[in-house]
């Protein structure tokens, strides 16, 4: 089983976030909720690796309810 990579692994990581803000400027809460929602489908599906994406949906989930 892969382990779900929890350190910096972004080459850029300041100007990934920034393209991420600019991905969704201008855009309605909703349009923003859509464009999330594809984001994480396709990243998903980059990564393909089953295990990584469940241990992936429980660290996000950690402290949320």
């Amino acid at each position: 089983m892969t382990a779900l990579k929890d350190t910096l692994n972004i080459a850029a990581p300041d100007e990934f976030y920034a393209e991420l803000v600019a991905l969704h400027r201008g855009l309605t809460e909703e349009q923003s909720r859509l464009v999330n929602a594809k984001l994480i489908l396709l990243l998903a599906n980059q990564l393909g690796d089953l295990d990584v994406l469940r241990q992936a949906m429980r660290t996000a989930r950690e402290g949320v309810d």
